[in-house]
C-alpha cells in the first residue's frame, strides 16, 4: 500500500460483523426455541459465538488504537461523535419503555381497575432494595469519575483501584436486582404493570452488565499500560456509558418504583 497521506483510519476487512450477526440470530432464535421447547442448544451456541466474536473484535480495536497508531486525533473525534449518537439512540430506546409506562399509569383503563398499580398488584417498597441500588449506582458514578481523573493525572494505582471498585459496585447492583426479581410478588405475565416493570428494569440491568464488562476490559487495559493521560478514549466511552446507565436508573427509580407504587 502506498504511503497514507491522510490521518483517517481505513479499516481492514473484518469477519467479526458477520460472525456477530450470526451470533445474534442464533441467540434470538434460540431464545424463542427455549420458550417453546426448553432446548438451550441454539442459545448456548449463539452465546459462545458472541463471546468469541467480542473478544476477537475488541482485540483488533485495541491493536489498532494502542499499537498501530490508527486512532489519530481526527479518528478519535469521529469515535466520540459515534459514541454520542449511540447513547442518543439508547435514550430513545428507553424513552419507549417510559412512554408505555406513563401511557398506562396516567390514565388506567377499566381493565386495570381504574387505578395504578392495577387491582391485585402489590408493588415493591421503593425505600428498601431499590433505594439501596440507587445508592450503589450513585457511588459507582463517583468511583468511575475518580478513575477518569486518576488516568488524566497519571495516577495509575488510583485508576486501577477506583475502576475495580466501580466494577464491584456494578456486580453488587446486579446481584441485588436478581434477588429482587426472585422475591417480587408479581411476574412479567401480570398485565401491563408486570410487563413495563420487568422490561424496563430488565433492559437496564442488561445495560449494567454490559457496562461492567466494558469497564472490566478498561481495567485490564489499564493494568497493561494501554492508557495515557491524553489517549484513553476507550475508557472515556465506558465512563460515558456508565453515567448514562446511572441517569436512566434515577428516572426508573423515581417513575416506576416511587411514583408508580
Amino acid at each position: 500500500m502506498a504511503h497514507q497521506a491522510h490521518p483517517y483510519h481505513m479499516v481492514d476487512p473484518s469477519p467479526w460483523p458477520l460472525t456477530g450477526a450470526i451470533a445474534a440470530l442464533l441467540m434470538t432464535s434460540g431464545m424463542a426455541m427455549w420458550f417453546h421447547t426448553r432446548s438451550m442448544i441454539m442459545i448456548s451456541l449463539g452465546t459462545i459465538l458472541l463471546i468469541m466474536t467480542t473478544c476477537q473484535w475488541w482485540r483488533d480495536v485495541v491493536r489498532e488504537g494502542t499499537f498501530q497508531g490508527h486512532h489519530t486525533p481526527p479518528v478519535q473525534k469521529g469515535l466520540r461523535f459515534g459514541m454520542i449518537l449511540f447513547i442518543a439512540s439508547e435514550v430513545l430506546f428507553f424513552a419507549g419503555f417510559f412512554w408505555a409506562f406513563y401511557h398506562s399509569s396516567l390514565a388506567p383503563t377499566p381493565e386495570l381497575g381504574g387505578n395504578w398499580p392495577p387491582a391485585g398488584i402489590v408493588p415493591l417498597d421503593p425505600f428498601e432494595v431499590p433505594l439501596l441500588n440507587t445508592a450503589v449506582l450513585l457511588a459507582s458514578g463517583v468511583t468511575v469519575t475518580w478513575a477518569h481523573h486518576s488516568i488524566m493525572e497519571t495516577k495509575r494505582k488510583q485508576a486501577i483501584h477506583s475502576l475495580a471498585l466501580t466494577i464491584l459496585l456494578g456486580g453488587y447492583f446486579t446481584m441485588l436486582q436478581a434477588l429482587e426479581y426472585m422475591e417480587a410478588p408479581f411476574t412479567i405475565a401480570d398485565g401491563v404493570y408486570g410487563a413495563t416493570f420487568f422490561v424496563a428494569t430488565g433492559f437496564h440491568g442488561l445495560h449494567v452488565i454490559i457496562g461492567s464488562t466494558f469497564l472490566a476490559v478498561c481495567l485490564l487495559r489499564q493494568v497493561r499500560h494501554h492508557f495515557t493521560s491524553t489517549h484513553h478514549f476507550g475508557f472515556e466511552a465506558a465512563a460515558w456509558y456508565w453515567h448514562f446507565v446511572d441517569v436512566v436508573w434515577l428516572f426508573l427509580y423515581v417513575s416506576i418504583y416511587w411514583w408508580g407504587s
